[in-house]
């Protein structure tokens, strides 16, 4: 699911491209992908474009007469600008939303049709579908603690909350604990202030680093290849490769469709977490630390 450096550089480039322009035309190729029913999304036709903005993982596009369309990529979603006159992917469109200089492609992967599209009035509406995660960028670390203890949840959790925290999910909650040197099951109540202090600040430079480096990889291009998993992460997707700080092979723990990765020597004092399925499985075979392992 794209994450705040991911929205964040697809609105860099969406403002350079769409304020200012006028939508001339919505086209529904899947008309599940509409969630909302009022006002009608011919309403956003003729009207333009005033500004772009981030809403924890939403994109939201603001028109005139306080008019706002959000779009939620969720796993699979993805946006593409191509001419005016290009031909649509085929399958995988949901929706297209034409310019005078061109065309937004509103896309997914895959059968499981989790994106969605929602064109609300008014800044209250907006702000119903607002999760109130914190903004971390914008928070001292007070408010960061303050919001990491609301509730007593594993760190992965805690970080990956949409109520807790905005726009941080699977894949850089991993990165952000192994910067901070902490387990991914770590409980929030129990973290020490020297503990809380290290995590707000590998947060604050994980998502201000990950961001710069999209912006650069991307350039002057439209950022169309997202991915969850990337050249250069430190354990996220990393399963059984070398920690870039110990060399350690990274671990995982799988739990339905998530995965989180961690180091054993960096962030659980060598200790290996239990994979419900793995370790079941195993049972006394299952090993307890990264030096049983290797």
């Amino acid at each position: 699911m794209p994450e705040l450096p991911d929205i964040t550089v697809y609105i860099d480039h969406l403002e350079s491209r769409l304020v200012g322009q006028t939508l001339e035309r919505v086209r529904l190729l899947n008309p599940f992908v509409l969630r909302s029913v009022t006002p009608p999304i011919a309403a956003a036709e003729g009207a333009k474009v005033t500004g772009l903005r981030r809403l924890g993982k939403r994109i939201v596009i603001e028109l005139e007469s306080e008019l706002f369309l959000v779009l939620h990529l969720m796993i699979a979603g993805r946006l593409r600008w191509v001419g005016k006159d290009a031909k649509l992917p085929g399958r995988i469109t949901l929706a297209a939303f034409e310019f005078p200089s061109g065309t937004l492609i509103y896309t997914e992967a895959g059968t499981k049709r989790r994106a969605s599209m929602h064109l609300v009035e008014s800044e209250a509406a907006l702000a119903a579908m607002d999760p109130g995660g914190l903004e971390v960028l914008e928070a001292g670390l007070e408010e960061f603690a303050a919001r990491l203890k609301r509730e007593n949840h594993t760190l992965k959790r805690a970080l990956a909350d949409p109520r807790l925290f905005s726009g941080i999910g699977n894949a850089y909650s991993d990165e952000i604990l192994h910067r901070a040197r902490l387990s991914p099951v770590a409980l929030s109540f129990a973290l020490s202030e020297a503990e809380v202090t290290r995590l707000y600040q590998a947060t604050r430079a994980t998502l201000v680093e990950w961001t710069e480096r999209l912006r650069q990889h991307a350039g002057g291009e439209f950022p169309e290849k997202l991915t969850a998993f990337r050249e250069g992460m430190a354990v996220h997707g990393r399963f059984g490769k070398p920690c870039p700080e110990c060399g350690s092979p990274v671990q995982r723990i799988v739990y339905a469709e998530n995965e989180t990765n961690y180091c054993a020597r960096c962030q659980t004092g060598g200790r290996i977490l239990a994979d419900r399925a793995l370790s079941r499985l195993l049972k006394k075979s299952w090993p307890r630390s990264i030096d049983e392992l290797e």
